[in-house]
């Protein structure tokens, strides 16, 4: 059963937050000196003082509920969707968002893809914004099970196209691994993902491999903790919403294509506005949802899901846009495609992590070319 769904939350809950932004002590939080150990504490006041200042929920709660919203339980889980119908002209296009993002990141996306005829649906992923909560630790192979059921509810047999970036790529892939007859492709701005053997073989492949591992070394302990210890991070997110907007902060200022600061930092001011950034964390602290929304790297420990199994190769199309992510940085063509079924690869100009949200239009153009190329010979 699918339900509709309007966003509101308690009066209670958001006096909670609120009062807890306000009562933060500012005092007790030594500087090191802008982002050189983190998040700059001078952006993340200025986040905070918009915040308790000028930040109007209820308006954003209003403008948010213009979209299509829906509900409904998959396998025990509640799955929440935005659905906005096209003609139905064109196969059905699943957007999947990754952490620390939502489904906002796609906005710019929802009524282009309708008016060329698709029906788009993008949900918050298990355990994230409104897909909450969930029953227990769900990894993203078994959230690549749980999206696949729910085009399946929506649109029966009918094949689909998946763009994702974050997790949305790895659930992207592991859709393509375990269920490749449903999709006509794939297409992905990230690709983290990999069979067990493959290897760099030549010098720009060894390059990349040891830039990645670098890169690894000082950017993902966050990974690390979520992956590991995700309860005992979670205490302490689950009680500070100014910690869990400077835990946000800091990935966002990090990972997106960002000119340099006179300090030294991203300048995370010219591309994103308070109001975005925070609406992007209340999904996080206004529903409960920053804890379980760091489950899905646990899960992937479980899983064991964060490689492909030696010599798999995943015979759907596959599309990279390959955007110059500064700390996720996409792989040389021919590393990928040691493991995919390149049929699209397009090296873009600027926009980092948060393709979608950072660089909508190219995005959009190169998904719309990738959907063209995947569906001419199957629709």
């Amino acid at each position: 059963m699918v339900s509709p769904f309007v966003i509101h939350l308690a009066d209670e809950r958001l006096a909670v937050v609120m009062a807890k932004v306000e009562a933060y002590d500012w005092s007790q939080l030594p500087d090191t000196g802008g982002w050189k150990a983190g998040v700059g504490i001078t952006d993340l006041r200025r986040l905070v003082a918009y915040w308790r200042d000028r930040y109007d929920w209820r308006a954003v709660e209003r403008r948010l509920n213009e979209l299509p919203h829906f509900t409904t339980d998959i396998e025990g889980e509640r799955i929440h969707f935005v659905h906005v119908k096209g003609s139905g002209t064109k196969p059905p296009v699943l957007l999947l968002h990754g952490w620390p993002g939502s489904f906002l990141e796609f906005e710019h996306l929802l009524q282009p893809l309708a008016a060329d005829g698709h029906d788009v649906i993008v949900p918050s992923l298990p355990g994230f914004a409104f897909s909450n909560p969930i029953t227990g630790v769900i990894g993203p192979r078994r959230a690549a099970t749980l999206m696949h059921e729910l085009m399946l509810r929506l649109f029966g047999e009918a094949r689909y196209i998946i763009q994702g970036g974050d997790w949305g790529h790895g659930i992207a892939a592991w859709t393509a691994h375990d269920y490749p007859e449903a999709l006509f492709g794939i297409h992905m701005n990230m690709v983290n993902l990999h069979a067990e053997d493959a290897a760099p073989t030549t010098p720009p492949e060894r390059d990349f491999v040891a830039r990645r591992d670098a890169l690894a070394d000082w950017e993902t302990g966050y990974s690390h903790q979520q992956e590991t210890r995700p309860q005992t991070l979670g205490v302490a997110m689950a009680d500070s919403p100014v910690g869990v907007a400077g835990w946000i902060l800091e990935k966002i200022g990090k990972w997106s294509d960002l000119p340099t600061a006179t300090d030294g930092g991203p300048d995370i001011w010219s591309k994103f506005s308070e109001e975005e950034l925070l609406t992007n964390i209340m999904l996080y602290v206004a529903p409960s949802a920053v804890v379980t929304a760091t489950w899905i790297y646990h899960g992937k420990r479980l899983e064991g899901s964060d490689r492909f199994p030696a010599g798999t190769r995943i015979s759907v199309p596959t599309g990279v846009a390959a955007f110059p992510d500064p700390v996720f940085v996409p792989p040389p063509r021919s590393f990928a495609e040691q493991t995919y079924k390149i049929v699209q690869w397009t090296d873009m100009p600027k926009g980092g992590h948060f393709a979608a949200w950072e660089q909508p239009e190219l995005l959009l153009d190169d998904l719309r070319t990738f959907i063209a190329m995947v569906t001419q010979h199957g629709m």
